[in-house]
């Protein structure tokens, strides 16, 4: 490896294969948007990736949601920690999100939600579906415009290998 420092990360990307795999598997993201006064602000949730899309849910009166009433930018973080996936991979998505509060989205989501949540059907399943059932909730639809990945341990490997080889010559 010849870039000792990392200015260039763009080998350790992961590819498109790779990517959808590690936003398929894993079922919690950093979801993060900008405060009325212009801070950056995070909270991990729960969050169903379908049709190239992250789908994540909340009450309207968290501030998030006003937030993002007033800028739909965001910005999504993904890592495969906890997860059946290599090490030390991560994807970020930036993009618009797009609240929806119609039946039909509904419907659709707290079921494949409650699914990604708690992958054994059974009573708790039913009744995380029927919690998320609530007046106030809406669904949120991340459309994602930009996007950043790493596989920091390829990067770990090829630098150690890289290093064995200088430490040879």
């Amino acid at each position: 490896m010849s870039e000792a420092y990392y200015e260039d990360l763009t080998p350790f990307r992961l590819n498109e294969t790779e990517c959808d795999e590690l936003l398929r598997t894993q079922s919690e993201c950093t979801f993060c948007w900008t405060t009325k006064a212009g801070a950056p602000m995070g909270v991990i949730m729960g969050y169903v990736w379908r049709n190239g899309r992250l789908w994540t849910t909340a009450t309207s009166q968290r501030a998030r949601i006003k937030a993002i009433r007033r800028d739909a930018r965001c910005a999504v973080v993904v890592t495969s920690t906890g997860v059946a996936l290599p090490p030390a991979r991560t994807v970020t998505l930036t993009g618009r999100c797009v609240i929806h509060d119609d039946a039909d989205t509904k419907r659709w989501f707290y079921p494949a939600l409650a699914a990604r949540i708690l992958p054994e059907p059974g009573p708790a399943r039913d009744a995380f579906v029927a919690h998320l059932d609530s007046p106030l909730r809406v669904v949120l639809e991340v459309v994602p415009e930009k996007s950043i990945s790493c596989d920091a341990m390829r990067m770990m490997q090829e630098s150690f290998a890289g290093l064995a080889g200088a430490a040879r010559r």
